[in-house]
């Protein structure tokens, strides 16, 4: 039996291996009744000794996303701020911390997810790992006029402030876990990436981590004229009035919350096109006070210049989505009229051209369909890391990029969206995940070696190790990359001809 003292109360744990594990950990009040739509606030402390031995509640959701990661039966609940965590000794080492948020377009997953099990990071790279679940979707994202909390003037950026809350509470609390609060790095993938890069321009953050690693996201955001039209389009699909919101059951939100998604999706580009507007319609929200402003726009006036980045996508990441919503009968007239919902005629042309040229010059597929796929995966995924990286390296010198191109056996899904996430917890025989990201000798060697670079990145800011080599910093000139596969190497602005298109120099 394992028990630290936090601010809050003794916490009992169990062992788990080489780890010390402490699960279903309050970081913050039940966001309930008044709390709905609310500012987190601080959780109740508790007498006695709490068993941490299982996870918390999942914010509510669609159960899609969940039973694939394997978590389906996770019960779902408003109370659901809470936190797990992996650490090799409660003892007084001061390890680096690293703290986990989870994906899923802002409306799905959980911290408590099997892909997520912080053991094997934790072990191999002697730091503590932390996963938080926070509110999603509507009742994470929702912004109206009528819930602008009065105290603080905040809207819509509940799960937002949920995962600065969570922060906040490792911080405060890491020496417990055998952690240094004065090296916290926090990291996530997709909307969880869109995530700790927002967080680096939220002004209430500031000083709570020191280091940043960015998976397969920029910064993605909601103005408030924006959000209040998601709002509005909800009260309608309710058929209920604002002042219901707050009495409105919350199994509701799930199935509103869905039906806005697919409402969104457009019929010519399915999936993938709607992922650039209405098929993500809760996110965070430029509220004036939470966030003031663009975070690209804080991190180009040096904002963020005390934080070290890592930052990366994976080559094929619209492949994902492109399975959802299959574009077998596409062909260039077809690919032509896709993009010019969002370029004129005569761009639409040249990019498809650039990409064809690009492609076949590598011996790569060129139809229609796969050309969609890479532009889509550029311009949603890598050319928003690609800018945000180059305007964070004017300010800050330890920056780096990568670009994995580790292909899941299943040949149309390539270097997918979610494929480097078994590599970074060391999960690769988490449910159906050897089906998705592959298993063997080859996999395991690339999973040692981006945990070992992760750790080493949130142990002194720098990724390089002795197995992957020096890990060049990342300029908007060079764009030195580090390409992860088969065989671990730095380019220079690799795939950079196609990458061209959507970004200047």
């Amino acid at each position: 039996m394992t028990i630290v003292e936090t601010a809050g109360g003794k916490l009992q744990g169990t062992t788990e291996g080489d780890v010390q594990v402490f699960k279903g950990v309050p970081y913050a009040a039940p966001p309930l009744g008044a709390l709905r739509f609310a500012p987190p606030q601080p959780a109740p402390a508790w007498a006695g000794v709490r068993a941490a031995t299982d996870f918390g509640p999942v914010s509510h959701q669609s159960s899609i996303g969940l039973g694939f990661m394997g978590a389906g039966q996770q019960i779902q609940s408003e109370d659901c701020l809470y936190l797990n965590v992996w650490t090799p000794g409660v003892d007084d080492a001061r390890r680096p911390v690293m703290v986990w948020l989870h994906g899923g377009a802002f409306v799905l997953g959980a911290g408590s997810e099997p892909l997520y099990d912080g053991a094997r990071l934790a072990a191999r790279g002697d730091v503590v790992v932390v996963t938080v679940n926070y509110r999603l979707g509507a009742l994470g994202y929702l912004a109206h006029p009528s819930l602008r909390d009065e105290a603080t003037g905040a809207c819509g950026n509940w799960g937002l402030l949920d995962q600065i809350a969570a922060i906040a509470w490792v911080r405060a609390n890491a020496e417990a876990f055998g952690g240094d609060p004065a090296n916290v790095t926090i990291f996530g993938e997709s909307a969880g990436s869109m995530s700790v890069t927002t967080i680096m321009a939220v002004p209430s953050a500031r000083g709570l981590f020191q280091r940043v690693i960015a998976q397969s996201g920029a910064p993605m955001f909601a103005t408030v004229d924006e959000a209040e039209a998601t709002a509005s389009r909800l009260l309608s699909l309710a058929e209920v009035g604002h002042g219901e919101l707050r009495d409105l059951p919350a199994e509701r939100f799930a199935d509103l919350q869905q039906r806005l998604m697919f409402d969104g999706v457009s019929e010519g580009g399915g999936i993938s096109s709607g992922l650039h507007g209405e098929a993500m319609p809760f996110r965070p929200v430029l509220d004036e006070v939470v966030l003031p402003r663009s975070p690209y726009d804080a991190i180009a006036e040096g904002e963020a210049a005390g934080i070290s980045l890592l930052i990366g996508t994976n080559r094929d990441e619209m492949k994902l989505f492109s399975m959802l919503s299959p574009a077998t009968d596409l062909d260039d007239d077809g690919l032509l009229s896709r993009l010019a919902a969002t370029l004129s005629p005569e761009e639409s042309r040249r990019v498809m051209d650039s990409y064809r040229s690009a492609r076949g010059a590598r011996a790569e597929a060129t139809d229609a369909k796969e050309l969609w796929s890479a532009i889509e995966t550029d311009r949603f995924f890598r050319a928003p890391a690609m800018r945000f990286a180059a305007t964070h390296a004017a300010h800050q010198p330890a920056t780096y990029a990568y670009l994995c191109c580790w292909e899941s056996p299943i040949a149309q899904l390539g270097a997918a969206h979610a494929v480097e996430l078994p590599f970074v917890f060391g999960n690769l025989d988490a449910p159906m995940i050897d089906l998705f990201a592959g298993s063997g000798p080859e996999a395991q060697r690339l999973a040692g070696a981006v945990q070992d670079a992760w750790t080493a990145f949130a142990r002194t800011g720098d990724p390089s190790t002795a197995a992957i080599g020096e890990w060049r910093a990342f300029d908007g000139a060079r764009r030195s990359t580090m390409v992860l596969g088969v065989q671990c190497a730095m380019e220079d602005s690799p795939r950079g001809d196609e990458l061209s298109c959507w970004l200047a120099g």
